[in-house]
């Protein structure tokens, strides 16, 4: 049975709240983070740019968030800020608002303590890839115990670079609840340092790393290993916030397609043209220089010949409404 964290992953339904963009880790190669996201202050609630807590809240009531996962850079090197944004949540959408955080570096106690007493549920350590195999009697051990004492479920988060079989042990003996294998991924933040140390994608793939899944042979097997695909965060995950940020936000003429986007017409007819033509009101926007409509609506009219021009839009419903593509009608 995987974590509730992930579970409502998959479900597409935890927001990700980016806290802050530093990390004493500077140097590992691997790190996916953009340029616009490394090493900065700037807080995201998923693409929104965070100017005040009513964003981060109307962020989460946008997609109708089941809970939040807290990332960066390093979110335990900005504890107030982490600490706020958390009880924030859990004051604003109860304590079924299931939160967990990836963290680099172990904390300590007294960061632990602050963390739960904040709000969150679930800590996933990713160990520096040196320590592999060497964390037995560190304080990497020590935290797994220290964090379940103060009221969090510890776990694994890592990286699917290598097999390491103490993540295994850590799991047997009870100090980590569970251990998730992401698929190793090069992305635009990371893909010149992982060609320099001799990695390539897999044939075919976007940035899935040739032989990450390699991983699964030898660890699997175990029943609280969870390896994560590249083509499941975005085939399940991402697609999956989407729908339901464009359930939440479709108007009445919006229709949502199977990955997620918002399809409109958009034309510049004056808008008693469609009040001549008798559209309902329920089926337009009038918009500053334009107006948006159902696509299908805006096709039949320009078949017609009652509206000379247009174009259908397919966009994401994310703040940035990013669009996808447009197709011109005429």
């Amino acid at each position: 049975m995987i974590s509730k964290g992930c579970e409502q992953c998959a479900k597409g339904g935890k927001m990700v709240l980016f806290v802050y963009g530093y990390c004493d880790q500077r140097d590992c190669f691997y790190c996916p983070l953009g340029e616009n996201r490394k090493n900065v202050t700037d807080v995201y609630a998923n693409e929104r740019k965070v100017e005040s807590d009513e964003d981060v809240l109307a962020e989460a009531k946008r997609m109708d968030a089941l809970g939040t996962s807290i990332t960066g850079g390093e979110p335990q090197e900005a504890m107030e800020k982490t600490c706020r944004y958390l009880r924030l949540l859990k004051d604003e959408f109860g304590e079924d608002h299931h939160t967990h955080l990836y963290t680099g570096i172990t904390g300590g106690r007294e960061n632990m303590r602050r963390l739960s007493e904040a709000g969150l549920d679930e800590i996933r350590f990713h160990p520096p890839l040196e320590l592999w195999g060497e964390m037995h009697g560190t304080e990497w051990e020590e935290i797994l115990y220290i964090a379940r004492e103060e009221g969090l479920t510890p776990a694994f988060e890592i990286p699917g670079i290598r097999a390491e079989e103490e993540f295994l042990d850590f799991l047997d003996e009870g100090a980590a609840e569970f251990c998730n294998v992401n698929e190793f991924e090069m992305s635009d933040g990371n893909f010149r340092r992982m060609q320099e140390e001799g990695y390539e994608l897999q044939d075919g793939h976007m940035s899935a790393v040739e032989g990450s899944k390699e991983i699964l042979d030898a660890m699997g097997d175990h029943e609280r290993v969870y390896f994560c695909t590249s083509v499941f965060k975005d085939a399940a995950q991402h697609r999956n916030r989407m729908k339901r940020m464009a359930r939440n936000i479709r108007r009445e003429f919006d229709d949502v397609t199977d990955d997620g986007t918002l399809v409109y017409g958009k034309t510049w007819e004056p808008e008693r043209r469609l009040e001549e033509l008798g559209v309902p009101e329920e089926f337009y926007t009038v918009k500053s220089d334009h107006i948006e409509l159902a696509w299908w609506l805006l096709e039949e009219m320009i078949e017609e010949g009652d509206v000379e021009e247009g174009e259908i839009v397919e966009q994401y419903p994310t703040v940035d409404g990013q669009v996808v593509e447009r197709t011109p009608l005429a």
